[in-house]
């Protein structure tokens, strides 16, 4: 014959088990109720990619040294900074295509940012030394900033041409585009480089405008 303490002891433990399973039930239901409220709540619709817009890219031409004008139509986010780069990762996958007039290896990932500033102004200076920045207006004409990856700058042709061709299309690029950008710099991995491949100066600041093409759109 079972002792009454045991029977009480075991019918206080069922008792226990049965409460504790309920609270469990109770618990998974709730968990699979947010599990479907989560679910429901969530978007049906992939998000909006930016609207397609013509962009102007200033190309350059190994055969005859040439930057000519071709327009393309690409998603441009509203950003300019992020507009600019990339306009400026299309313009460099054209040169990383196969069969490309101006063979540049890299791509859109070449370039890491794009920076816009407020242009210095910059003053007549005497003939051996610099220009002095002056006092910019944040309203007014824009410097760029293009940074540039280390890879892309090992990769790039050695040669004053062909250093030269990528840098002018780029500022010409970047004038066509936004045109309150007068001046461009470039930095290799947020540094300042001495030059791009060996030869055109990285050190200096260009006039974007200088490198628009004056002759007709080629498209």
């Amino acid at each position: 014959m079972i002792p009454r303490h045991q029977t009480v002891l075991f019918s206080v433990l069922l008792l226990a088990c049965i409460i504790m399973g309920g609270i469990l039930w109770h618990l998974r239901d709730r968990a699979h109720q947010r599990l479907v409220a989560g679910e429901d709540s969530a978007p049906t619709q992939a998000p909006q990619v930016a609207p397609a817009e013509q962009a102007t890219l200033i190309v350059a031409t190994d055969a005859d040294g040439s930057l000519l004008t071709q327009f393309q139509s690409l998603p441009l986010p509203q950003d300019p900074g992020a507009r600019a780069r990339a306009i400026l990762g299309k313009l460099l996958d054209l040169y990383a295509a196969p069969n490309a007039a101006h063979p540049v290896p890299g791509g859109a990932a070449s370039v890491a940012q794009v920076f816009l500033l407020p242009a210095p102004t910059l003053e007549p200076a005497p003939a051996e030394s610099k220009s002095t920045p002056q006092q910019s207006d944040p309203s007014g004409p824009q410097l760029a900033v293009v940074n540039l990856t280390a890879a892309f700058a090992a990769g790039h042709p050695s040669g004053i041409e062909a250093e030269t061709l990528t840098l002018l299309s780029i500022c010409g690029t970047l004038h066509a585009n936004l045109p309150r950008v007068t001046q461009v710099r470039f930095l290799v991995d947020g540094k300042t480089t001495p030059t791009l491949a060996g030869h055109a100066d990285l050190t200096r600041t260009y006039l974007a405008a200088e490198a628009v093409p004056t002759e007709g759109a080629h498209p």
